[in-house]
């Protein structure tokens, strides 16, 4: 454990934090609460007041008050929130109107665009009046097959605005990958761009809409966004027509928001579908947009003035995590293409040109950029940054101190985990604490997180499960295609009683942090002890040779033994010396229980497209089970490097 944190704020940035700001806000109610830690417990403690507190701080906008906080608070599954209230996510997201930025876009090789609150205001009402010509009405799908620009917005506010539901996915999954989730929802539009970049390279997304169009009867059109080229010939493409051409003509439109319940559908999220069909999450507006402004306003320190850039993709949900940020009216960042073209520094230079203050990103790109030998701080203006947030998978030690050395030393350091899920974060940054590394500061507020052992035991300072003990607003409001709620069920309940398991393998702080070791289901239990990748992971990937890897559990001889595939460095020889230092190296900082029996070259590590490693696919692969739904891959060639393999033999 580090003995000193890398970062403290100082008293001038903890006066000035909105955290501070609500944690005298519910002091002014009477509620005698001193610091951070005296809020959390208060938060879970005191759900209905912690959430109408907030409510009243983010100046949720409603048409109508709700009449209940909090209906059936001991059950997870039927805890109704906010009964009675009627909004729209859209208006809350497009109360600024003014001439400031609202979206800035970013797109390789192409030039920069951005768009105003009373532009984006305008386009926004021109597509809903589209819309509603169209016939769309509340409860219709909407989907994207779209890169990460300013469009996709602008459909997901109009969609929102009626009361449809939003969807879409990245450009780069094949076509059973969007049958697989788009055949489920069964949209009435389908949004797509001619194509997108990537790597230096353009890539043709026309060619495979037709071939999705084939299995997809719902569709009634496609509207598309020209973006390789200006002027795209779409007359190959039934029932198509250009975004531009589809906007009404209209000016000076008002916006009808559909005034809907709290639980009101607003996005149907995915899981990865590695395992068997992605599972359709359906989450609700006022869910969504209340827990989205706590983590923006609070845990992210979020204001007005502020530039919020993440790298995802519209199919990550971490997009739909960022676009809430016009609820604050902060400018927000959008970037499309390859992170590392034509150079490494591309983001950097990003956030130095729009003057950025917060930087998000994943804990694979850090640990990638960190290879590169580039050091931002030395050849960017990063000043402005205040923040820097990291997901996807757990955040190195190394990683944490490699921002601080090499990006910049004065900011909040937020790795945050959470999930598809839950459309949110159950751990995040704390901008008043300080940062310790290899650590999450902090629990969510109002979210009752704790780590339970194998008998279903609370424990601190010791792996196990992370779980949360009490209902939530963005929870999924429901399944699609899930009528007696059994997947739901199944997904998360199946484990605990009323007690939300959510699948990752944690250990909670002296600090009341987190550590995150990996996925719970991924776990190695060599002599029946766990042991979380993540751990193992953080000792290989920081040396010079090796840059990627990933570990999976064989059954052999009636135990299980611990496999390492590593993707060598260019120019490196895998050599038995290789093999002992890393042999050393885990043994060393871990445990002999983490310790590799085997460790073995491979030429690539499989990863979803959002960017996770695909552990349990790789297990199937070494056991010669089948591995279905390789279209949510990102490079599903890699498994057949796996397949097979007369090392593991042995």
């Amino acid at each position: 454990m580090e003995e000193q944190p890398l970062w403290t704020p100082d008293n001038i940035k903890i006066e000035q934090a909105n955290m501070t700001h609500f944690i005298n806000f519910v002091r002014d109610t009477g509620i005698n609460i001193q610091n951070y830690d005296e809020l959390y417990c208060w938060s879970v403690d005191q759900r209905d007041e912690f959430w109408a507190a907030l409510w009243d701080f983010c100046d949720i906008k409603a048409s109508r008050r709700y009449d209940n906080v909090l209906d059936n608070p001991d059950n997870m599954l039927g805890s109704k929130w906010f009964r009675g209230a009627r909004l729209n996510y859209a208006e809350n997201l497009m109360r600024f109107r003014d001439d400031r930025t609202a979206l800035l876009f970013n797109g390789e090789g192409r030039k920069e665009k951005r768009i105003s609150y009373k532009d984006l205001y305008d386009a926004v009402a021109r597509l809903s009046r589209s819309f509603r010509e169209f016939g769309i009405v509340k409860g219709d799908r909407i989907a994207g097959f779209v890169p990460n620009m300013i469009e996709p917005v602008v459909a997901m506010l109009a969609a929102a605005s009626i009361g449809a539901i939003w969807s879409s996915c990245s450009p780069d999954f094949g076509i059973k990958g969007v049958l697989d989730r788009f055949g489920q929802i069964e949209p009435r539009i389908l949004f797509t761009a001619d194509g997108y970049f990537y790597n230096g390279k353009s890539f043709d997304s026309l060619a495979r809409i037709n071939g999705i169009l084939e299995h997809l009867p719902s569709i009634e059109k496609i509207i598309v966004i020209p973006y390789v080229e200006d002027e795209p010939d779409i007359s190959s493409v039934p029932d198509s027509i250009l975004f531009g051409d589809f906007l009404s003509s209209e000016d000076g439109l008002k916006i009808d928001f559909e005034q809907l319940p709290f639980d009101h559908p607003l996005y149907i999220l995915y899981s990865s579908g590695t395992t068997g069909i992605p599972k359709c999450m359906v989450h609700g507006a006022g869910g969504t947009l209340i827990q989205h402004l706590k983590e923006l306003i609070l845990h992210t320190d979020l204001k007005r003035d502020d530039k919020i850039f993440y790298f995802s993709t519209c199919g990550w949900m971490m997009w739909n995590w960022l676009v809430s940020s016009l609820a604050v009216g902060s400018t927000v960042l959008l970037f499309d293409g390859s992170p590392f073209y034509p150079d490494p520094g591309v983001l950097f230079q990003y956030a130095e040109d729009t003057k950025m203050t917060v930087f998000g990103t994943s804990a694979k790109y850090l640990s990638a950029l960190e290879k590169t030998g580039l050091k931002p701080n030395q050849k960017f203006d990063l000043q402005t940054l205040k923040s820097v947030l990291s997901t996807g998978s757990p955040l190195s030690v190394e990683s944490f101190k490699f921002v601080y050395r090499d990006i910049e030393s004065d900011l909040c350091l937020s790795s945050i985990s959470g999930g598809t899920d839950i459309i949110s974060c159950f751990a995040l940054g704390n901008p008043i604490a300080p940062v310790w590394a290899g650590e999450l500061q902090t629990r969510g507020l109002g979210m009752n997180v704790d780590v339970f052992d194998d008998l279903g035991n609370s424990v601190k300072n010791k792996q196990g499960e992370l779980v949360c003990k009490s209902s939530f607003p963005s929870q999924p409001i429901y399944f699609w295609n899930d009528p007696d709620g059994k997947k739901y069920k199944k997904a998360y309940f199946e484990v605990y009683e009323n007690i939300w398991r959510h699948g990752d393998y944690v250990e909670l702080t002296d600090h009341n942090g987190m550590i995150i070791s990996g996925r719970s289901d991924a776990t190695l239990n060599p002599a029946g002890v766990r042991i979380g990748t993540a751990e193992i992971y953080r000792q290989v990937e920081v040396m010079d040779e090796v840059i990627d890897s990933i570990a999976s559990g064989q059954n052999w001889e009636d135990d299980v033994r611990v496999i390492l595939f590593i993707k060598l460095a260019e120019g490196v020889d895998f050599t038995d010396e290789l093999v002992k230092k890393i042999r050393t190296t885990i043994r060393t900082n871990c445990t002999p229980r983490h310790v590799p029996a085997k460790v073995i070259p491979v030429g690539d590590i499989p990863y979803t497209i959002s960017g996770k490693k695909v552990e349990l696919a790789v297990k199937k692969m070494i056991e010669n089970r089948p591995v279905l739904n390789r279209d949510a891959l990102k490079n599903p060639e890699a498994l057949e490097l796996y397949r097979d393999i007369p090392e593991l033999r042995e």
